[in-house]
């Protein structure tokens, strides 16, 4: 979950204090909010309750499409990684037209309404999917029976009611009611399948791709009116983006616990629904701001509003190719085994051609330009920048896993009881890191004070190095806790709280330093370029993100895992060896600092 004390290294659209719009009139004399203009108060507010809808909606994503859709495992985390990779994208657009047309305010009020569309329609999504059998390609009904851990698979064959039971070898056996094997069929003998209503599934498409839209136009205009209120040499504009950043960790807190409830209380519209009212919230204290926000965020000077509609037509009409995008990442089909990085690329979908093709050739293609172009000094920083980029991107690919892969773990591989009485659902486990960043940010933003104060803060390397680290032991951390896991194959939750903990804290070495890094490295005349590649490389990583999470890809029917054993074995396995790649690489980013230092000259 993409919760951040800072957004300037990960929100999508997220802009650093030095590089934000500058109102050289901004009023300091006008009312204050704990020593901050009083503008931030609503603006803090209008971030907290877009991040309320968003990250509620989040929340319930991948369950969603797991289990009311049954959509399979590589489709789910596909789509799931797809979405998350686009909504980093689209503010690269957003934040241009704003800038050049729409101004912030209007922009942000445009987005934050196609959103809660994008939201509400989520909330249709019909009855839930069929599911249903192929065995030896026969086709039979599926009923499922139960309820939690007592969850059964059943199917008819010959007027035998018998259940469906996966085996460690893939095989499956087909069990009477007294335990015994009727049917046992071989590997590949057995697929999963659902009857879905195309139209639901079309409408479901839509509403994340408004929500797509939505988010391109909000996320980096509210960033940019909150830069608007502090004059050019005011010191209080770190403290004011950090106290306007609380309120995506408050907002996503608090709804990553509500929506998971009333989904599984009321049904899924129920959880939509509520991050479709936080959403509408965000924008009626934009649109009925009572003139508090005026001279804030306005379009440029002269341009006028005949391009207005244009640009809102302009931006619905991409909801159709976003459906395409998201209908290729439905039908991807994986590379036969054997088939080398070649196969692998070219059965690609076409989301994934576009941003690994475009992020081969940014990296290098801008460095040769800075070669050409920069003096050595300058060259030798874009190249201490681009390696910080790339393991960056490794980082998000794996810290990413939370609302894919982790998620489906705690739905099927995660004792979720709090006591013994109280238990929470696995869409709500995502909640641990907003809790974990909003405990221990000041605990580091004091920490990081104290040792620069004594000469003793890390390098930006290191502290990437330590993220890096950091993400990998949470996972072996959770492969240590999996030695306990009790004979219904399942996990105590505190083992991923635990995970979450320490995913937080290397959060934290990393979060921070993003964007004001990129600003502080790159050669001035392509700084916006620079910022492109940047979140294309978090885009990227989201999408890459989808792909680790399908390696742990687990067999289910009508949205139930057959065999846990089968399950948590694959899970682990996944997680102990990303684990392990991932201090691997910390290691290596840890032993490229000295050198990597000496390429940024000073830059801290």
């Amino acid at each position: 979950m993409t919760n951040r004390i800072d957004d300037a290294a990960a929100e999508p659209g997220a802009v650093p204090a030095d590089a934000t719009t500058i109102n050289l009139n901004a009023p300091s004399d006008q009312g204050q909010w704990f020593g901050h203009p009083r503008q931030l108060a609503r603006l803090f507010t209008t971030e907290m309750w877009e991040r309320f809808g968003y990250y509620g909606m989040r929340a319930l994503l991948t369950l969603y499409l797991a289990n009311h859709f049954l959509f399979d495992d590589t489709t789910t985390t596909g789509v799931y990684g797809g979405f998350t990779a686009l909504v980093y994208l689209t503010p690269l657009i957003g934040g241009l037209l704003a800038d050049r047309y729409l101004g912030s305010k209007r922009a942000v009020k445009f987005g934050a309404v196609v959103m809660a569309l994008g939201y509400f329609t989520l909330c249709f999504g019909g009855d839930a999917a069929k599911p249903y059998a192929l065995i030896e390609g026969q086709r039979y009904e599926v009923t499922v029976e139960g309820k939690g851990d007592d969850k059964a698979q059943f199917v008819t064959d010959q007027g035998q009611k018998l259940q469906i039971k996966g085996n460690e070898d893939k095989t499956v056996s087909l069990l009477r009611a007294d335990g015994s094997e009727a049917r046992k069929i071989a590997e590949g003998g057995f697929e999963a399948k659902g009857e879905r209503n195309p139209f639901n599934v079309g409408l479901m498409l839509i509403g994340l791709a408004l929500i797509t839209v939505g988010n391109g136009f909000f996320k980096p205009n509210i960033s940019t009116i909150v830069g608007s209120l502090y004059a050019e040499d005011d010191r209080r504009r770190d403290a004011g983006f950090t106290i306007f950043y609380m309120g995506i960790n408050l907002g996503s807190l608090f709804s990553q616990l509500l929506c998971p409830w009333l989904a599984d209380a009321y049904g899924w519209w129920a959880g939509f629904g509520l991050a479709a009212i936080g959403m509408l919230f965000s924008w009626s204290l934009i649109q009925f701001d009572g003139g508090k926000l005026a001279g804030y965020g306005e379009r440029p000077a002269g341009v006028g509003a005949g391009k207005d509609w244009l640009i809102y037509a302009g931006a619905l009409a991409t909801v159709p190719v976003i459906y395409f995008l998201f209908s290729n990442l439905m039908g991807y089909v994986k590379p036969e085994a054997g088939s080398g990085i070649i196969g692998y690329i070219t059965t690609l979908p076409i989301m994934g051609k576009i941003m690994f093709g475009t992020f081969l050739v940014a990296v290098p293609g801008i460095l040769i330009w800075s070669y050409f172009n920069g003096d050595r000094r300058e060259f030798q920083m874009m190249i201490a920048a681009m390696v910080l980029i790339t393991f960056n991107t490794v980082f998000w690919t794996l810290f990413e896993q939370a609302g894919s892969s982790l998620t489906l773990f705690a739905d099927r591989n995660t004792d979720l009881h709090v006591t013994s009485g109280f238990e929470i659902s696995a869409g709500q486990t995502q909640f641990f890191n907003a809790f974990f960043i909003v405990a221990l940010a000041p605990v580091f933003s004091v920490m990081w004070n104290a040792m620069a104060r004594r000469g003793l803060e890390p390098s930006i390397p290191v502290k990437f190095a330590v993220g890096l680290m950091g993400v990998g032991a949470g996972f072996l951390l959770l492969v240590w806790g999996s030695q306990f896991a009790g004979p219904d194959f399942k996990v105590a939750l505190w083992w991923l709280a635990g995970l979450y903990l320490i995913h937080s804290i290397a959060e934290l070495c990393i979060s921070p330093v993003g964007l004001s890094m990129i600003t502080k490295l790159s050669i001035a005349r392509i700084v916006g370029m620079m910022m492109g590649v940047w979140f294309l490389s978090i885009s990227v990583a989201q999408y890459v993100a989808g792909v680790v999470a399908q390696v742990a890809s687990v067999e289910t029917v009508g949205g139930q895992v057959t065999n846990l054993k089968v399950s948590l074995d694959t899970y682990v396995q996944v997680f102990e060896l990303i684990g392990w790649i991932a201090v691997g690489i910390g290691v290596l980013l840890l032993l490229l600092s000295w050198p990597l230092k000496k390429l940024m000259h000073g830059v801290n």
